[in-house]
């Protein structure tokens, strides 16, 4: 194996978080907290440049693992996960609790797959496919945060 090819395979693995035996999706995503609150706190407009170029480079990095790995959507692949925490975060101006919050808001409706998560999910195939439905689980996530907080105040 080409060393890109080991790049390549730990980028996607969340650096190796995706290999946890146990949920590797939620550890992936909790992995991704610390950047999704990072983020929650610049600009709207710097934020959703950050998330468009990230989620482009995982769709090409997700493709590129899951041809390694010899399989449709690995689950060793979370690089999905943290694109889609980034969406969940974005511009939230998030506290350690709301980041929790955002994070498990997200880990559900990736794990339910509402509409138009899970529709997302049995259309789409590659590195397209793998990351398009963390990124609606993440506006998802990132909707219900805003209403909810819109509802307590």
């Amino acid at each position: 194996m080409f060393i890109r090819d080991r790049g390549i395979l730990f980028w996607a693995t969340g650096c190796g978080c995706g290999r946890s035996p146990i949920a590797p999706g939620t550890v992936g995503s909790l992995a991704a907290l610390p950047f999704g609150w990072l983020l929650s706190h610049q600009s709207l407009g710097l934020a959703l440049a950050i998330v468009v170029i990230f989620a482009i480079i995982a769709i090409g990095i997700a493709q590129r693992a899951a041809e390694l790995m010899r399989r449709e959507d690995p689950g060793a692949v979370v690089i999905d996960e943290f694109a889609g925490v980034l969406v969940a975060c974005v511009g939230l101006q998030l506290s350690l609790a709301g980041s929790l919050i955002a994070v498990g808001l997200f880990r559900g409706f990736d794990i339910v797959k509402p509409f138009p998560v899970g529709w997302l999910d049995r259309r789409l195939e590659g590195g397209v496919g793998i990351v398009a439905d963390d990124l609606a689980a993440g506006v998802l996530a990132n909707l219900t945060y805003r209403l909810g907080s819109w509802l307590m105040t």
